[in-house]
Parts: C-alpha cells; sequence; structure tokens
C-alpha cells in the first residue's frame, strides 16, 4: 500500500491532461489511474444496486417502529375499547389494529434522521473523473498536490491503497473521502451527504 493523492476533474479531456502533467511532474504512468465514479447511490455495490444495505441514519427505525406500533396498539385499544357501545366488540381489536399500524409508522419516521446520517454529517465523494496517483516519500506528496492544482482539479484528496499497472485496485466509492486543501496541505470536509 502507498499513500494516493487524487483530484476530481468535470470532464475526460481536463482528466487525461492532468494525468499527462502528473507523468511529467516525474511520476509512472502505471502510478496513475483515471477513472469516472458516478454519483452517490449509483456505484451497484449490491446486485440489485445500490451502494449501502440500509440507507444512512435508517439504523435505528427497527427499534422505533416496534416501539411505536407497541404504542400505538395500546392507544387504539383503549379507544376501541371506550367506543364498544357503538363499535361493539369489534372496536378494541379494529383500535388495536389500526393504532398498532399508525404508530409503526410513526415511530419508524421518528427513528429516522432528518439529515440522513445519524447526526454526523459525513463528506461524500461527488461524481465525476478522479485522477489518482501513488506517491511515495520526497516530496512526492506535494508534488502531486501541487500538479493536480495547477491543472484545475477540485476537490483534492488522499487516501491509502494500490495503483497497479493504472487500476486503482482497492478504491472504495462508498468509503468517505479524506480531503485536502491543497495550499493548506491540510484536511477538510467540504461535502456532506443529506
Amino acid at each position: 500500500m502507498s499513500t494516493i493523492i487524487a483530484g476530481r476533474f468535470e470532464q475526460q479531456a481536463s482528466a487525461q491532461t492532468a494525468a499527462e502533467a502528473l507523468a511529467q511532474a516525474g511520476f509512472a504512468p502505471d502510478q496513475i489511474s483515471v477513472f469516472f465514479v458516478t454519483p452517490a447511490g449509483q456505484h451497484a455495490q449490491h446486485p440489485i444496486g445500490g451502494d449501502r444495505d440500509q440507507s444512512p441514519g435508517a439504523e435505528n427505525t427497527g427499534k422505533a417502529d416496534l416501539a411505536g406500533g407497541a404504542a400505538g396498539a395500546a392507544i387504539g385499544a383503549a379507544v376501541g375499547a371506550i367506543a364498544t357501545p357503538i363499535a361493539g366488540p369489534i372496536g378494541p381489536v379494529t383500535g388495536a389494529l389500526v393504532g398498532g399500524h399508525v404508530g409503526q409508522m410513526m415511530g419508524a419516521m421518528g427513528g429516522t434522521k432528518e439529515d440522513g446520517s445519524g447526526g454526523n454529517r459525513v463528506p461524500i465523494r461527488l461524481s465525476g473523473m478522479l485522477v489518482a496517483v501513488a506517491v511515495g516519500g520526497d516530496g512526492m506528496r506535494d508534488r502531486a498536490l501541487d500538479t493536480l492544482r495547477e491543472v484545475g482539479a477540485s476537490d483534492l484528496e488522499f487516501a491509502e491503497g494500490s495503483i497497479v499497472a493504472g487500476d486503482w485496485e482497492d478504491f472504495d466509492p462508498v468509503a468517505p473521502p479524506n480531503y485536502i486543501d491543497a495550499a493548506t496541505r491540510q484536511p477538510f470536509r467540504p461535502h456532506a451527504e443529506s
């Protein structure tokens, strides 16, 4: 594994220009990878499509819909019992079923985080052409950042991984990127999933 520096481009021609600039800056062509990153949700990580088993922020819906269903059933049964003179003996049963259903829906909605992140906004990688280069020591990291910045890369990031024969083998499009500011060389988080 090595450190990988990458930058995003809107157009394929710009990405190819960046790859050529990296090669001219002394990086081996087989350590440079150029590929398209699809929009979030379209990475087809599962056989039926999608990126995740469950939407971010929905991890508590199972417990919440169970609690909501129980509370709704109890309230519905109580209301049905009160309505027994009008609805007859089926009132409490119907009230419990309707109340349980409504309570379950309300519980599930209440258990889902509004921003879809479980309270912690997670940075996402925007779609576009990604140009990545494996860097070693001796200032190669800074040289890669400077080269990508000079050719107009946005969303510069760093990662640990392997580029073999021009292919970033262990790239994970769903993993939160480690963005870095090319001027300050400090990590930051410009985009968050919502």
